[in-house]
């Protein structure tokens, strides 16, 4: 119930249906997702930990404010990194059901993004990336989720949702094409800061 919590909120966060700086109570969680506070608790201290939410003494919790400029060129380098990273270590080894699963995301994507739903658009596009990151390895999938979470806090003011689906019909491509230096290019071109 925890990753359900922390998924929904975290799409709510990036699609900008919870306002930058805006509390977060407990209590209003535990009755909308019928569980205990603990379970909020737990979910609420693990997107805490990502770098979604800021949890201050004596204030509770509240949503993180978007990067600054600076921060998000930084974010943006290290999560290129990453990714790039994980694409060499994981495309020998990718196999058809792989494929499947990013045509999958891909297909959800280009719908989203043809009816501008901004929530879906913003769970697809992670899902998306995070699928080679965890599969090259657990570790850089939890380093990359804080550095990723924190870029996308700010795609509420994406301007261009098809742009978005073509850059990533780039990626799948040229993955399924097994173009590393191909899928590096759609990655960065895909990865920049606002």
């Amino acid at each position: 119930m925890r990753q359900q919590i922390c998924d929904a909120l975290r799409g709510e966060i990036m699609a900008g249906e919870i306002s930058f700086n805006q509390p977060v109570r407990e209590q209003n969680l535990a009755k909308r997702f019928g569980v205990s506070r603990n379970s909020v608790r737990d979910a609420l201290l693990q997107l805490s930990q990502e770098g979604v939410l800021i949890y201050s003494p004596n204030c509770g919790v509240r949503v993180s404010s978007p990067p600054t400029r600076k921060e998000s060129r930084l974010y943006a380098k290290l999560r290129r990194e990453i990714e790039m990273h994980s694409l060499e270590i994981t495309l020998s080894s990718w196999t058809k059901e792989d494929d499947g699963n990013l045509n999958r995301l891909q297909r959800i994507l280009s719908v989203a993004c043809e009816q501008q739903d901004l929530k879906v658009i913003t769970e697809t596009d992670l899902a998306m990336h995070r699928y080679w990151v965890s599969k090259a390895s657990k570790e850089l999938e939890s380093v990359w989720l804080g550095i990723t979470v924190r870029m996308l806090i700010a795609y509420s003011q994406l301007d261009n949702y098809m742009q978005c689906c073509l850059e990533h019909a780039a990626i799948v491509e040229a993955i399924a094409c097994r173009d590393l230096s191909a899928a590096k290019k759609a990655v960065a071109l895909n990865i920049r800061s606002k």
